[in-house]
């Protein structure tokens, strides 16, 4: 690699887009972290081999990052010259093989493991224009295209061509001014419009200033950094490159957990890469304007993810929050200025910049611009990660990309925003996604987890779930969080164990109340949300739970009684052979079978097991059977 002045580096990128239409003959696998755990590397090795044996020489093996079908991975996309870009799921390394005799050398589509493409995107012309397509990409634009280790791809794709239009087209007035236009919020969870953050740093005099990209990804279910990170790591440092020009920073620092050992690689790899071609460092491009970036390695505390919290850790402090205001934004990391954006919102600034933000504003509401990716789990039929326009209704989601509910199930609810979010029920299911609307209905947007659950989920036991989580991860700096979420959970378990009363609502709502009042941070003043939600949609669970001591979906174990009835009881023994402690006795062929309830675990391995359903509980509760 040789460094990029002005002229070499649209020399560069005119002989890469040439030289790929010329000869785009590909084998795009998937090697995401989901992928590569469902067996991509086996994949890759079998493509390397089968090529080798049959001579073939003339089409390119890459690796990319996530496609987004995460319920049928490994995925890979194959595009030959003269054919319909095809993509394929579910490939085992046997797949593989006849994938390569088939499709690749007899031109022959395997229709049985092909997959819809997930979305259109903005740069590529492969696109499915069907009218039932419901994503847009343009965060996620790259990822599963470019592979991510090599910066020729990125380049040839647009990359860095906002860096450049940004320093020698425009001051850093005119970039505020398109990101005034284009109405992006920060996608970190409160929605802070993104030119005014920059313009608060931008106005402040100082001849140090820092840009910060928060990759701490902590929310239960949620992977949507995690994967940008692994796609298309450029269009981060892209970003960061153009902040730092807007409000006169020469230093960036991307904070990223330490459990995402191959998104910290490829981040290693494209700050290698990008330095090395004088797109970061002295004299970007020949200009003026120098811009470094370096990693730091977070340790897994969730509320390193609140940006003053993440800021101490940066410094070598314990990740702790601090009173605001000042606000980061002007008096930040080691007192100077600082910009901190998450990485969504970093991803979309290239595109804002190329394309303009009256481009960007037309996408979207009036009030939330854009695009959001949302990391879709849950009892789901497809899972994925997913990009939509923001207006984009739960339903859409749910039950066309997500393509309903697994077993068919009836839907329960939706979490979003994490732990710090609500769940939201059947009934507003046509609310479109945005910043407001999920605020009216006690949720929030967050990051972008969505998790989906169906019947057989108890509604206290997820809101218990989410709090023992927050109160795990409080920092215990503030009274109210440290405090008030342990009574919240004390209580959560008494309800949950048949031994609440009806004072416990109304002391969980002051509780709640309270710690959203009083807490220091973002993480005790939304942790009760996800139990007031459940109390406020689903209060006739809790009083189930309360006055009938009965758990409706089993998940309480302390609300379920196991038993076999006689007369139903075919005596074949499976329940007892299911029985991890042994506490089922009878003869097979001769007498019904008998628990022992003081020594039952009510683990539900017997209900699951029953073939006849002879085996009953007193709440009529259905058990998953590794509950």
């Amino acid at each position: 690699m040789t460094e990029l002045t002005l002229d070499k580096f649209e020399k560069l990128k005119n002989e890469l887009k040439s030289r790929q239409e010329n000869n785009n003959n590909e084998v795009i696998i998937s090697a995401g972290t989901c992928s590569i755990a469902a067996g991509a590397k086996d994949v890759i090795k079998v493509f390397i081999e089968e090529f080798e044996r049959n001579g073939i020489n003339n089409i390119k093996i890459k690796q990319a990052g996530c496609m987004g079908l995460c319920h049928v991975e490994p995925t890979l996309e194959i595009a030959l010259s003269g054919m319909p870009s095809i993509i394929y799921g579910n490939v085992t390394a046997d797949i593989a093989k006849k994938i390569v005799e088939e499709h690749i050398i007899n031109k022959k589509v395997l229709t049985d493991y092909t997959q819809d493409r997930p979305a259109n995107d903005i740069i590529s012309e492969k696109q499915d224009n069907k009218s039932e397509q419901k994503q847009f990409r343009i965060v996620l634009r790259n990822c599963g295209i470019i592979d991510p280790e090599n910066i020729d791809e990125y380049i040839t794709r647009d990359g860095y061509s906002a860096l450049k239009k940004a320093i020698f087209e425009m001051n850093p007035d005119t970039v505020i001014e398109e990101l005034k236009k284009s109405g992006l919020r920060g996608r970190g969870g409160a929605g802070f419009p993104t030119w005014m953050k920059w313009n608060f740093s931008k106005e402040v005099e100082s001849e140090i200033k820092y840009i910060v990209c928060n990759a701490d990804e902590g929310d239960p279910g949620a992977y949507m950094d995690r994967s940008t990170l692994e796609g298309d790591p450029h269009s981060v440092l892209e970003a960061m490159a153009i902040a730092g020009y807007t409000i006169g920073a020469k230093q960036g620092f991307i904070y990223i957990r330490a459990e995402y050992p191959l998104a910290i690689k490829r981040l290693e790899i494209a700050i290698q890469q990008a330095t090395q071609y004088g797109l970061l460092g002295n004299n970007i491009l020949g200009s003026d304007f120098s811009f470094d970036i370096e990693i730091r390695l977070g340790a897994g505390a969730f509320v390193c993810g609140e940006e003053t919290a993440l800021l101490a850790s940066i410094e070598g402090e314990r990740g702790m929050p601090r009173p605001r205001p000042p606000f980061p934004a002007i008096k930040g990391l080691w007192g100077q200025p600082t910009i901190i954006n998450n990485v969504e919102t970093y991803a979309n600034i290239p595109v804002v910049i190329l394309k303009g933000g009256e481009w960007f504003s037309k996408i979207g509401t009036e009030t939330s611009k854009g695009t959001k990716v949302f990391a879709l789990t849950g009892k789901i039929n497809n899972s994925g990660l997913i990009e939509v326009p923001m207006g984009t209704t739960l339903r859409e989601i749910v039950f066309d990309i997500g393509q309903g509910i697994r077993d068919g199930k009836q839907f329960k609810a939706v979490q979003t925003g994490g732990p710090s979010g609500g769940v939201i029920r059947a009934n507003y299911l046509d609310t479109p996604i945005d910043y407001e609307s999920l605020k009216e209905l006690g949720s929030m947007m967050g990051s972008g987890g969505m998790i989906v659950m169906d019947e057989d989920d108890c509604m206290v036991d997820v809101s218990k779930f989410y709090l023992q989580f927050t109160v795990d991860e409080s920092c215990g700096k503030c009274t109210p969080c440290r405090i008030g979420g342990r009574q919240i959970l004390d209580i959560l378990e008494k309800i949950c164990s048949g031994t609440g009363t009806k004072d416990d609502i109304e002391k969980i709502k002051l509780i709640g109340q309270a710690e959203k009042s009083a807490s220091l941070c973002g993480l005790g003043q939304t942790a009760p949300n996800p139990v007031l939600s459940t109390l406020h949609y689903f209060n006739d669970e809790y009083m189930e739970h309360i006055e009938q001591k009965k758990c409706r979906s089993g998940k309480c174990k302390k609300l379920v009684t196991y038993s076999v009835i006689a007369e139903q009881c075919i005596k074949c023994g499976l329940c007892a052979r299911n029985c991890p402690v042994d506490c089922i006795s009878g003869e097979i062929k001769k007498s019904p079978f008998v628990i022992d309830q003081p020594r039952c675990v009510k683990c539900g391995n017997c209900y699951s097991a029953c073939p006849v359903s002879a085996v009953s509980n007193k709440s009529e509760a259905v058990l998953l059977a590794n509950h």
